[in-house]
């Protein structure tokens, strides 16, 4: 039996905003990590977190801290042969629930610890995480689900035959997986608070290292600056290379229309999070009118309640998972096979600190056991920041590379916690 016996979360905030990395049509802000270790009696400590935009961290830390007495003291052994009722245990805790229910800082640290727990037990089994999710019994991890208010869309024993039929093929994929690779794409081209000769520059330089797909921000104030920097973009990457769109939410329903009609004319692959995150209908508003331009959201998505309306209203056509906003691995897993159900691509998001080195193990899990191919499938890859973890991301050649540590690859090194770690860190004191 591995007994979790404290846990220490650490507010770890990077200064990106001076840079304008990570800059979109709403966020100006400091890409960080309210990042969770779980110590045990003995065994390796299970590490994971939620990512914030700097002060965020002052609340999704507090939250985790008014958790934690609901982890300390389990055994991995005892969370696992209920995991439902472990995973309830946090998101319906009685005192905090009331702050969600399932959704906004809450929930996020929910998943910090739920996916903490799973970095645990992976590094016990001595698998990386998307091996442990792609070897697992489907029985065992269909029942990792909590199907309350999802049962209408999917129910356990569907869950366990689209698992199953995972198994078919299984052997080929993985070895295609691990010579291939899985398909990546750049969002390192177009952050919103970039000049033009920066978007021009580091498009240039995304050809030179054969990038075939790039995303950039949309939604300045102006829509003819958007009209104008995708021009850039697009006489750069040519006409073949794939071109997609991201407005970070800033959008109502009838302006996403009207500007996804001018910039049109550069092709864009999808219109990512073209108006508020919780507008079901207007999402599927959107959809209808841009077609064929594929609409694409989830990042912000809170729970597995609203990736179900988005799926049954066709509202989406790429469903971006997003590791740490829902709780945990159990949420995404869900949110996997209802996609899968509905056949709409997963390409999750990613960015950030440490959600590359996140979600390609989801990726790569989704692609092994659950949609079986890569038609429509990409990983979204900045590269920020990954010189902080112990088992960074590696990409060559615009693919993933499978991760072969044990875990889910979020640990971060003593001395990035030491020298980024908010107020006290010597980063912030400079």
């Amino acid at each position: 039996m591995t007994k979790i016996e404290r846990l220490e979360v650490h507010d770890v905030r990077f200064p990106t905003a001076a840079d304008a990395d990570g800059s979109d049509s709403i966020n100006r802000a400091d890409y960080s990590a309210t990042y969770v270790e779980l110590f045990t009696d003995g065994g390796p400590t299970g590490t994971g977190f939620t990512f914030t935009g700097g002060r965020g961290n002052e609340i999704t830390c507090a939250a985790v801290q008014a958790l934690a007495h609901l982890v300390v003291g389990r055994t991995v052994e005892s969370i696992f042969d209920n995991p439902v009722e472990f995973s309830r245990s946090l998101a319906q805790e009685p005192q905090i629930r009331w702050l969600g229910p399932e959704k906004g800082a809450t929930h996020m640290a929910v998943g910090a610890i739920v996916n903490a727990v799973w970095d645990l037990r992976a590094k016990l089994e001595g698998k990386p995480m998307w091996q442990l999710l792609a070897e697992m019994d489907s029985a065992e991890l269909a029942a990792q689900i909590d199907y309350r208010h999802i049962i209408d869309e999917l129910t356990p024993a569907e869950a366990e035959a689209i698992l199953d039929e995972g198994r078919v093929g299984y052997a080929d994929r993985l070895a295609a997986l691990r010579s291939e690779g899985f398909p990546a794409y750049t969002t390192s081209v177009g952050w919103l608070g970039y000049t033009d000769e920066k978007v021009q520059a580091l498009t240039e330089e995304a050809v030179a290292e054969g990038w075939t797909a790039v995303k950039m921000k949309v939604g300045s104030p102006d829509v003819a600056d958007d009209v104008r920097r995708a021009g850039i973009i697009r006489d750069i990457i040519g006409p073949d290379r794939l071109l997609m769109m991201d407005a970070n939410q800033i959008w109502s329903v009838p302006e996403a229309v009207e500007n996804m009609g001018r910039l049109a004319a550069f092709d864009p692959y999808w219109i990512e999070e073209p108006t508020h995150p919780d507008d079901v209908l207007g999402h599927a508003k959107i959809a209808k009118a841009v077609d064929p331009i594929r609409v694409a959201t989830g990042e912000v998505a809170a729970n597995r309640v609203i990736f179900k309306q988005l799926l049954q209203a066709e509202a989406i056509r790429v469903c971006q998972i997003d590791a740490c906003r829902v709780g945990g691995i159990p949420e995404v897993v869900a949110t996997l096979l209802m996609a899968a159900k509905h056949g709409v691509d997963v390409c999750p998001h990613a960015g950030g600190v440490g959600l590359c080195e996140y979600v390609q193990h989801l990726g790569m899990f989704e692609y092994l056991r659950v949609g079986k191919t890569l038609r429509g499938r990409m990983i979204e890859y900045v590269d920020h920041l990954h010189e902080h973890y112990t088992d960074p991301v590696t990409v060559v050649d615009g693919r993933y590379r499978v991760p072969t540590q044990p875990g889910y690859s979020v640990t971060l090194k003593d001395s990035s916690i030491a020298e980024f770690s908010y107020p006290d860190g010597p980063a912030w004191k400079a």
